[in-house]
C-alpha cells in the first residue's frame, strides 16, 4: 500500500476525503454512463434523412431520460426534471410544450388514485378485507394464498398502485402469518412459509393489475398513449374489463396453485392462521365509520368509473369526486395527500416521459422507427397474427432492461404501438394487449417493478428463486392469457 503524500498536511488529506464521502448529489458512474448514451446518439450516430435535427436530438434526451430511469443517478423525479430542463434550454422543446402534460387528465388521474387509495391504509379497511380472507380460506397455506390474492383482486380497482397494495397492506400480513408460523426472513426457516406467500402474491399481483384499467397506474399511461396515436378506446374501463376478465381470472385461479406445486412451502396446514386473523379483527374492533365511508366511497368511484360516461362524468372528474368526499367527511386530510411522496414523484417523471413520448410521435421520431420495423417485418412475408407474436414477445422479453414498469412503458410503448399499427394489427387489440403484457412481466425479476422490489427485499426469496419462478410464471402467464384471451378477444370482435 503507498504512503499518502507527505507534502500534503493531514487535515488537508481528511478534510478532502470527508468532502467526498459526504457528498449527496448525483452517483458519477451511472450519470456519465446516461449522459453518454444521449451524446452517442446526439452526435456518433448519424441522424436519418426522415427526421429532424430538432426530433433527433430529442430522442437523443429521451433515451439519456430513460438510460438514467435505469441507472439512477438520480431519484427518479429529479432526474426526469433535469433532463426536461436540459430540453428546453437546449431549446429542443419550448417552455410550453415541455410542461404541456402536467395538464394531462390521466396523469392526474393516477395522482388523485394514489390520494384516494392512502385511505384504504390509513382508514385500516385493506387490512380488514385481507383479514377476512385469511380467517375463511387460511385454515391451509394454498388457502391463504388463494385468500390474498382474492383480496388483491377486489381492492384493486380502487387502490390503484400495485406497489402500495404490496408494501401497505399484503407484506405487513404474510410477515405476521409467517412470523407466527416460526418462518422467518433471511433464514432456512423462510421456506416453511414466508417464501412461498410471498411467491405466490407476487405472481398473483401481475393478474390483478391487468384486470381493471384503474388496478396499476401503467394502465391508464398506456391507454393515454394509445390515444395519442389515435387508437381511441370507447369506454375505456369497460372494454378494459371485457377483455381482460377471462383470461386474468384464469390466470388468478391457476397462480397460487402452480407456485404451491413448483416452490412448495414447508408448512401445508396453517391452523393457526383464521385464529390470528380472528384476533387481528378483534383488535379492529366493528367496523368505523371511516371505513364505511371508505367502501362507499369507492362503491361509487368504481361506478362511476363504469358507467360515468353515459353520464358525462370523465374518469378524472369520478376520482377528484371520489377524493373530495373523503375531504369533506375528514377520512382523508390536505396533510396526508401532501405526505403522498409517490403521488407528486409520480406527477413529475410521468408527465415528462408522457410529454417528451407524445413530440417523439409529433415530430416523427416514432413513426419512422415503426415504419422501419414494419418494413423488416414486412420482409418476413408472414400475416399480422404471427407479426404480433413476434412484437409481444419482443416487448416482454426486452423488460430485463428495465427498472419498473412504468419506465418501460414510457420508453417503448409508444414505438410498439405504432409497429403494431404499421403491421396492420387492430389498433384496440394491439393497445390492449400490449397493456396487459405490461402487467404480466411485473413479477418476472426482483426489479422489474416496484411491488417486486418490495416483496424481494422482505428476505424471504432467494434472488435465484425470483428469477427462476418468474421466467417460469412468465411463460405459463403468456400460454394462459394466449390460449383464453385469442378467442375471447375474437367473440368480442377485437379482430
Amino acid at each position: 500500500m503507498s504512503n499518502p503524500d507527505p507534502s500534503i498536511p493531514t487535515h488537508t488529506r481528511r478534510r478532502r476525503s470527508i468532502r467526498l464521502s459526504d457528498f449527496q448529489g448525483a452517483k458519477l458512474i451511472p450519470l456519465v454512463l446516461s449522459i453518454s448514451v444521449g451524446l452517442i446518439v446526439c452526435f456518433a450516430i448519424p441522424k436519418p434523412a426522415e427526421v429532424t435535427k430538432q426530433a433527433w436530438r430529442l430522442f437523443a434526451i429521451f433515451l439519456m431520460t430513460i438510460a438514467g430511469l435505469i441507472m439512477g443517478p438520480l431519484p427518479v423525479g429529479s432526474w426526469a426534471f433535469t433532463c426536461l430542463t436540459l430540453s428546453v434550454l437546449t431549446e429542443t422543446l419550448t417552455f410550453q410544450s415541455a410542461f404541456a402534460a402536467f395538464t394531462n387528465e390521466v396523469i392526474w388521474l393516477i395522482v388523485v388514485s394514489f390520494f384516494f387509495s392512502r385511505g384504504f391504509v390509513k382508514t385500516g379497511l385493506g387490512d380488514r378485507l385481507a383479514m377476512y380472507f385469511v380467517k375463511w380460506l387460511g385454515k391451509s397455506t394454498l388457502g391463504l394464498a388463494y385468500g390474498m390474492a382474492i383480496s388483491e383482486a377486489i381492492i384493486s380497482p380502487a387502490m390503484p398502485s400495485t406497489t402500495a397494495r404490496a408494501g401497505g397492506i399484503f407484506l405487513p400480513i404474510i410477515n405476521s402469518l409467517a412470523i407466527a408460523a416460526e418462518s422467518r426472513p433471511k433464514d432456512p426457516s423462510a421456506r416453511k412459509l414466508g417464501a412461498f406467500l410471498v411467491q405466490s402474491q407476487l405472481q398473483s399481483s401481475s393478474s390483478s393489475s391487468a384486470l381493471f384499467l384503474t388496478a396499476a397506474a401503467q394502465n391508464m399511461l398506456c391507454l393515454k398513449l394509445a390515444d395519442s396515436l389515435g387508437v381511441k378506446i370507447k369506454s375505456p374501463w369497460v372494454s378494459w374489463f371485457k377483455a381482460s376478465c377471462f383470461p386474468a381470472a384464469a390466470s388468478l385461479s391457476l397462480t397460487p396453485f402452480i407456485v404451491y406445486k413448483v416452490f412448495p412451502p414447508e408448512t401445508k396446514h396453517t391452523a393457526d392462521a383464521p385464529i390470528l386473523a380472528q384476533t387481528k379483527l378483534h383488535e379492529m374492533g366493528p367496523v368505523k365509520g371511516n371505513e364505511w365511508i371508505m367502501l362507499g366511497t369507492m362503491l361509487v368511484t368504481v361506478a362511476l368509473w363504469i358507467s360515468g360516461e353515459s353520464l358525462g362524468v370523465s374518469s378524472v372528474q369520478a376520482a377528484m369526486l371520489g377524493l373530495s368526499i373523503l375531504f369533506l367527511l375528514g377520512v382523508l386530510t390536505w396533510d396526508d395527500c401532501l405526505s403522498e411522496k409517490s403521488a407528486w414523484d409520480t406527477l413529475v417523471w410521468f408527465a415528462v416521459l408522457i410529454g417528451m413520448a407524445s413530440q417523439l410521435t409529433t415530430l416523427g421520431v416514432v413513426p419512422w422507427l415503426s415504419k422501419c420495423v414494419a418494413k423488416s417485418l414486412k420482409s418476413l412475408s408472414v400475416g399480422w397474427h404471427l407479426e404480433i407474436l413476434i412484437l409481444q414477445a419482443v416487448y416482454f422479453v426486452i423488460h430485463y432492461l428495465f427498472a419498473g414498469q412504468t419506465a418501460h412503458v414510457g420508453a417503448l410503448y409508444s414505438a410498439f404501438l405504432s409497429m403494431h399499427l404499421k403491421a396492420k394489427v387492430p389498433g384496440t387489440l394491439s393497445a390492449l394487449v400490449l397493456a396487459y403484457n405490461t402487467n404480466l412481466f411485473g413479477a418476472l425479476t426482483h426489479y422489474s417493478s416496484g411491488q417486486a422490489a418490495v416483496y424481494f427485499g422482505a428476505g424471504y426469496v432467494k434472488l435465484t428463486d425470483v428469477l427462476k419462478l418468474g421466467i417460469l410464471m412468465a411463460i405459463i402467464n403468456i400460454i394462459i392469457w394466449g390460449v383464453i384471451g385469442a378467442p375471447w378477444w375474437k367473440i368480442l370482435g377485437l379482430y
